[in-house]
């Protein structure tokens, strides 16, 4: 890598007021590069808790500053949100005599096919994956179609490949649903990973649900343990379900890397 020992690096974050587990992967990641000494400071800031996004570029001292969305998509937050609230101007922004340059989210690395078919095998280690329909998970909304879109791109990257014998986009709120799970696929084991940052409500309370395993009360940590215990039995089939990708090991690389990739002007 290039040499960033006197510049800062912040992770932005979606985060939640209501679940910590939220914001636990990206602050999970800061901590992680903070150990490999790279930057002068490592910061992690989020839209739903503190540090917040606009806060967080007076909590650094650094006079060069690489912003990295922690976010599947380029969308919403990353083209509108985070700009605003860190008044950035653009891919460089210079201001006080500082130059922040932002990055492009981590859901757009190259590498992230990969990642998903990595944690696909890990899942279901022994099922040949011609046996096999890859379910990917993702949030979808009326209000932004390229949160869907992430995951239809991985999901004719990953097919290209010709690994798996159906490769499937699915999601929360918008067709196909995740709940029709056993509906939209048709081979004997069924692996869903969810294509999402955190391990919060959705990728260990909603989906679980939607998919019919049943999940104990308690932490996402918790009740994460109790639903992994793969494979489950359900409709008739085989299904295996996997972590949110965002918490794979291996993800804090793939932020790093899109620091690489930062506009240099």
């Amino acid at each position: 890598m290039n040499d960033y020992s006197s510049a800062a690096l912040v992770i932005a974050g979606h985060g939640s007021t209501r679940s910590p587990d939220a914001g636990a992967p990206t602050l999970a990641h800061a901590e992680a590069i903070r150990k490999m000494s790279l930057f002068a400071e490592v910061a992690g800031c989020f839209w739903k808790q503190a540090p917040a996004f606009r806060d967080v570029l007076r909590l650094v001292e650094s006079r060069e500053i690489f912003v990295v969305p922690n976010f599947i998509s380029e969308g919403y937050f990353t083209r509108t949100v985070i700009p605003r609230e860190m008044e950035l101007d653009g891919p460089v922004t210079r201001r006080d005599g500082r130059v922040i340059r932002y990055c492009e989210p981590v859901g757009n690395h190259p590498h992230m096919t990969k990642l998903l078919m990595r944690e696909a095998k890990e899942i279901a280690p022994d099922v040949p994956p011609q046996e096999i329909s890859l379910l990917l998970v993702g949030h979808g909304t009326g209000l932004d179609d390229n949160s869907a879109e992430a995951v239809r791109r991985q999901v004719r990257a990953i097919a290209a490949t010709g690994e798996y014998a159906e490769v499937l986009a699915a999601y929360l709120e918008e067709p196909p649903f995740i709940a029709e799970w056993d509906l939209l696929t048709t081979r004997p084991h069924v692996v869903v990973v969810p294509f999402f940052i955190s391990a919060g409500p959705h990728s260990s309370r909603d989906i679980p649900a939607l998919l019919g395993i049943p999940t104990e009360n308690g932490s996402a940590a918790g009740r994460a343990e109790g639903f992994r215990h793969n494979p489950h039995e359900l409709r008739g089939r085989l299904l295996s379900y996997g972590r949110a990708i965002g918490t794979a090991p291996g993800f804090a690389n793939l932020l790093l890397d899109q620091v690489k990739a930062c506009p240099a002007s």
